[in-house]
């Protein structure tokens, strides 16, 4: 198994938000059957700075997760140095003229057909580049788009 999780999961892993636990043992899972670290590109590193303080924004705005600045804060502290350490995540380099071919094909099959969102695109491109087999997401249109291209989803 080598899976590639998205922005959406990686949040859920740092903050405490719906679906956390089941985050939790996906990641479990794939430690457990023997899977490469999830790799880290540059767009989850700035997706996720952005995801953490977006949580705190939804959080004030009500029928959300309260999330403080604190919490935003230690979740991407908690993210860097996981990185750093290189435990379950790694950094990854995805050449960027590959990834604009690729994401360009996508498009040209999937999006008018099924709407897909531009970051959904990119996470699975990428997924698709670094020989990703498994796609953690807990977004329902990132989870069509990666089936329809070949990778595998977790069963919920």
């Amino acid at each position: 198994m080598k899976p590639y999780a998205d922005t959406n999961f990686f949040t859920r892993l740092y903050l405490s938000l719906p679906e956390s636990d089941q985050a939790d043992r996906l990641v479990d899972l794939a430690k457990s059957g023997g899977a490469f670290l999830l790799p880290v590109t540059w767009l989850h590193r700035m997706e996720l700075a952005n995801a953490f303080e977006f949580s705190v924004w939804l959080g004030k705005q009500g029928g959300h997760p309260r999330v403080t600045p604190q919490n935003a804060a230690v979740a991407h502290e908690n993210f860097k140095d996981d990185l750093a350490a290189e435990t379950f995540i790694g950094a990854e380099t995805v050449e960027i003229s590959a990834l604009r071919s690729l994401f360009e094909e996508t498009v040209a099959r999937q999006t008018a057909k099924h709407g897909f969102r531009t970051y959904d695109i990119l996470h699975v491109v990428s997924a698709r580049l670094l020989g990703c087999d498994h796609f953690f997401s807990f977004d329902v249109r990132a989870n069509k788009l990666a089936q329809i291209e070949g990778l595998k989803i977790p069963p919920r």
